[in-house]
């Protein structure tokens, strides 16, 4: 897929970011897990679940509000406030709109090719979180 504009990534829904986000958010809880040691793959399965949850998102999503650019906060805005939502029973609402969010933050980063920024945000994510290594 070519790299969007950024007003090419803002017309999608947030739905829609939230729904590219949540593969580039998975990537990145893949490569993290790795990067912790070569495990039999049901310890890597469980380690990335543990990552991919709405609930480790939502934590995310507190640790990222004073670092985000306007644009950025936007985006996460929007997709907090994306309606349709229904959450699953592991989690609360609140978690899953705040995990939406998230999903829709790393969606637009990456349809706008800016990878780097997406490791930053995923770095403050998963450094203050000790609950990662299993």
């Amino acid at each position: 897929m070519e790299k969007l504009s950024k007003q090419e990534a803002k017309r999608l829904s947030p739905g829609a970011l939230a729904f590219y986000g949540d593969s580039v958010y998975e990537l990145c809880v893949r490569r993290k897990v790795l990067s912790l040691g070569d495990r039999p793959s049901a310890v890597l399965h469980n380690m990335s679940v543990k990552m991919a949850r709405a609930s480790f998102q939502a934590a995310g999503y507190d640790k990222l509000a004073g670092t985000l650019s306007e644009e950025e906060a936007d985006i996460l805005r929007r997709g907090r406030n994306a309606t349709g939502l229904n959450a699953p029973k592991s989690s609360s609402s609140a978690e899953y709109h705040k995990a939406t969010a998230v999903e829709a933050l790393f969606g637009y980063l990456s349809l706008t090719g800016n990878e780097t920024r997406i490791e930053e945000l995923f770095g403050i994510i998963t450094d203050e979180n000790e609950d990662v290594k299993g």
